[in-house]
């Protein structure tokens, strides 16, 4: 759903048609961690948006994928090792921090198996962004300095 206006403010307003959306890297997470965070939101009852695996891949997020975005109170960001290395999570991520520019959407990051100065600083595989323009490749680089410095959740392995 487009975001909409209220009556008094000039401020845009989320629709909040999901409680949580969830950027993250397949390969790195989804049976682990992202599988087990799901589930503890579904046991409280916590709608979260989840990627249809039909939803088509490309170097563009969806149009669909961009409105789940835009609908979500809460955008989680599962940073993980090859987070950086996919257009997708990158392009997630750019939309995810406009939201939270234009109409104040609450973005949590979560270090897992990466620590935020890795993140922040554009180390490692933060270093090596994928080929595109420049100006995207600065647009990704921004995104990811400017979530890295929010509030975070570190996670050791075997904890």
């Amino acid at each position: 759903m487009a975001p909409s206006f209220t009556p008094s403010s000039s401020t845009p307003k989320l629709t909040n048609e999901y409680e949580v959306f969830v950027s993250f890297r397949g390969a790195d997470s989804r049976t682990g961690f992202t599988s087990h965070l799901f589930a503890a939101l579904d046991r409280k009852k916590i709608d979260a948006y989840k990627v249809d695996k039909n939803l088509p891949r490309g170097e563009k997020i969806g149009p669909e994928l961009s409105k789940a975005i835009e609908a979500s109170r809460i955008a989680v960001v599962v940073f993980s090792k090859t987070y950086a290395t996919s257009y997708w999570c990158l392009d997630e991520l750019v939309k995810i921090m406009e939201c939270k520019r234009e109409f104040n959407q609450r973005v949590l990051p979560i270090f897992y198996h990466v620590s935020q100065p890795e993140v922040l600083e554009l180390k490692g595989n933060f270093a090596e962004l994928p080929n595109g323009a420049e100006d995207k490749r600065n647009s990704w680089r921004a995104a990811l300095t400017e979530a890295a410095n929010l509030a975070d959740l570190h996670l050791e392995p075997n904890r």
